[in-house]
């Protein structure tokens, strides 16, 4: 029992005493419980409930809510990506190290506000996840997919939580500007058949997302190897969640694009050794017609060959 009172203690002292002050009252910042029952039910939904609720139904025509909830995204990305710079990236921030700034200026308080922005939105993105399932694309939810959206509000709860603004903001700077990119391919996507041939360029929106988080890893760790006034605990929280969604990411790109096309040039050699082959079986048939046979036994011949492959 004395154990769990002082987990408990811990906790409260955790919660109310080493957290961001300034935090505390704003919406869903007093415990993180809301945003793990948030998480656990957008999980439980989309692997349960969404798909036995369209189990009996036909995929929904969702053209129109897309086109506008992908616009919607690059709008609110390209907002989120402008106050993170505007909070000092490429201007003032050091890529080496950056301190949190815990004070109740404008400037401050203005970046723990696009710090609590940028939480809200990876709320916004569970929708990606909605539509797939009522339209159907059941295959788009994939270990990857849930994985990243189903964990993502939490991760960054504690980030708004403790540390509001510094070093820590280089990731959600980088996540904005590949969410614009990606959001805007939706938004092309979205737009219909006439559009969609000219988005080759897919399979590089994961690459993109894969040189993100090695930048975030390199950006992290490297206060590891220098003294800069920044929690240790929050360098080992990103960079190791640079670490998983590399290798989630990287393993999605393998078995998307990499081994879908071995897989598709491995059908056209065999194609094309079934081809040959076919070839070898019917040319002496047709040699045989030459020499005198009927045209009738010929095309038995050839028949049979075909039927024997």
């Amino acid at each position: 029992m004395d154990i769990i009172n002082r987990i408990v203690a811990g906790y409260h002292d955790l919660m109310d005493n080493k957290s961001d002050q300034r935090v505390k009252d704003w919406f869903l910042m007093s415990s993180p419980f809301p945003t793990l029952c948030i998480c656990l039910t957008y999980v439980f939904v989309v692997k349960v409930i969404g798909p036995q609720f369209m189990k009996n139904r036909k995929p929904f025509d969702l053209t129109r809510v897309l086109i506008w909830y992908n616009l919607f995204q690059v709008v609110f990305s390209a907002w989120l990506f402008y106050e993170s710079v505007l909070s000092g990236w490429f201007w003032s921030h050091s890529f080496r190290c950056q301190p949190v700034d815990y004070s109740r200026t404008p400037h401050a308080m203005r970046t723990v506000a696009g710090c609590w922005w940028y939480y809200f939105s990876k709320f916004t993105e569970f929708f990606d996840t909605f539509f797939f399932i009522l339209r159907k694309k059941f295959d788009h939810v994939s270990k990857l997919h849930v994985i990243h959206h189903g964990i993502m509000p939490m991760s960054v709860w504690f980030g708004v939580k403790f540390t509001p603004g510094g070093h820590s903001t280089f990731f959600g700077m980088l996540n904005t500007f590949v969410h614009i990119v990606m959001y805007s391919y939706y938004l092309l996507a979205a737009l219909g058949p006439k559009v969609q041939k000219y988005l080759w360029w897919k399979k590089y929106i994961t690459v993109i997302q894969m040189i993100q988080f090695v930048l975030v890893f390199l950006h992290a760790f490297q206060l590891l190897f220098i003294d800069c006034d920044y929690p240790r605990a929050f360098v080992w929280w990103i960079g190791m969640h640079a670490v998983l969604f590399y290798y989630l990411f990287s393993d999605f790109y393998k078995q998307a694009y990499l081994k879908k096309a071995k897989r598709a040039k491995a059908a056209e050699n065999l194609i094309a050794e079934d081809k040959a082959d076919s070839k070898d079986r019917v040319l002496p048939l047709l040699n045989g017609f030459s020499n005198g046979s009927t045209l009738g036994d010929v095309r038995q011949r050839v028949a049979g060959a075909v039927a024997s492959q």
